[in-house]
């Protein structure tokens, strides 16, 4: 261990634990000590690999690379265009982004740093097919670094703690860096609005600005198991294929929708999508219109396509109505749904832009969901106001005096 890490630093350096998760404000020395890490597995256990992963390729070059490379030059033999060096005694380390964390399938790693976790969408898909089968032959470590984003997907990491003793969550502030001027920091938390100041410098856990579907609540829309019920089996398609595919598993009672499970995948055609779909024997499927490819694929299988609105202000619309249906919880999502999860959790307007259209990102699932819902909403809204009409007729009826004897 580098002796120049500062105390807190220290602390997370000398743990023992097999999965570090930390939690820091901005500035707090995470790319120093993720270095130091790297640095010291690779050079005192011969043969180490290493991988290093930030958000994308270019600011795995911008964070990290440059000091890697000038701390190592004089031991190893430096790949510029690959982001790769090998040690004189075997040890390598990668730098990768999140973007191309397929590539590291079916490889195998004794550490693995995976910087502004809160900031890498699809997480917990790739850290459970891809990342994690790759620590098993050499047991490996990974220390997970970030500064919160919202109740996402980081949330939930700093909470594994609480249910696997292979994790230890840290959490630190930008004050707890001893290097940083007071002064500036005391300015930020003045200047800055409270709940930006207290996510990026105090790291604390604050709802995302700008949320699209604000309405969205674990503790209220979150489900262990499907009620029992008669329910028609329904789901919505989005395609992809460098995007992810999302299908969402629903089931509707006439009164409430239940996303009962997800699939979500990449690299899959047209073909594969609609073989999916058909195994699943689903009353009605809801596809995405544009992608006429898609939609005949499906129709070969004889599945019941129905058709979905999609156009101008269609998007605002099925936003909206997702909305209403979790402010009227009438839209339900089972837990171990964690994609959809941390979709609603960062899908986002752009406040600079002032648009009504939420930026285009974080929402495969959403899309899919916003198909079902876009086609389902008219049924579910008459419904509701039939039961609300019943239940005015029942109230009226329990006021009328009874007829003496």
């Amino acid at each position: 261990m580098d002796f120049k890490l500062h105390p807190s630093q220290r602390i997370v350096a000398l743990d023992p634990h097999r999965f570090r998760v930390l939690r820091c404000g901005r500035r707090w020395g995470k790319t120093t000590l993720a270095i130091d890490q790297m640095k010291a597995r690779a050079g005192i256990i011969p043969d180490s690999r290493i991988a290093y992963l930030a958000n994308t390729y270019q600011q795995a070059r911008d964070i990290a690379w440059e000091q890697l490379k000038k701390d190592c030059r004089e031991v190893g033999t430096l790949n510029e265009a690959r982001l790769e060096i090998k040690l004189v005694n075997g040890s390598q380390i990668v730098l990768r982004g999140w973007e191309s964390v397929e590539t590291l399938r079916g490889q195998a790693f004794d550490l693995i740093v995976i910087d502004e976790v809160a900031s890498m969408n699809n997480f917990w898909l790739n850290w459970q097919e891809v990342l994690r089968p790759t620590l098993t032959d050499r047991k490996g470590e990974v220390i997970f670094i970030s500064t919160p984003k919202g109740f996402n997907h980081f949330y939930d990491l700093c909470n594994q703690e609480l249910t696997d003793k292979d994790f230890k969550a840290f959490h630190f502030t930008s004050w707890e860096n001893p290097h940083l001027p007071k002064d500036e920091l005391g300015r930020a938390k003045e200047t800055l609005p409270k709940d930006r100041y207290l996510q990026e410098y105090e790291a604390s856990f604050q709802k995302t600005s700008g949320l699209a579907i604000p309405e969205f609540s674990r503790e209220k829309h979150l489900y262990d198991e499907l009620p029992k019920g008669n329910y028609e089996k329904l789901a919505g398609v989005d395609f992809g294929y460098v995007h992810h595919a999302a299908v969402p598993e629903i089931y509707w009672n006439g009164e409430k929708l239940y996303v009962e499970d997800e699939w979500y995948k990449t690299g899959r055609t047209d073909a594969q999508i609609a073989e999916y779909v058909a195994s699943c024997n689903f009353k009605a499927v809801y596809p995405d219109p544009e992608n006429a490819g898609g939609l005949e694929e499906i129709r070969r299988h004889d599945v019941n396509v129905r058709e979905v609105k999609k156009g101008k202000g269609s998007v605002v619309e099925g936003v909206q109505m997702i909305r209403e249906l979790f402010l009227n919880k009438q839209l339900k999502i089972n837990k171990k749904c964690v994609s959809l999860i941390s979709e609603l959790e960062s899908y986002a307007y752009d406040e600079d832009k002032k648009s009504e259209v939420p930026i285009k990102e974080n929402d495969d699932m959403i899309d899919a969901l916003r198909y079902v819902v876009l086609s389902l909403f008219s049924k579910m809204d008459k419904q509701k106001k039939i039961l609300r009409d019943l239940g005015r007729q029942q109230w009226e009826m329990n006021l009328k005096p009874t007829n003496p004897v």
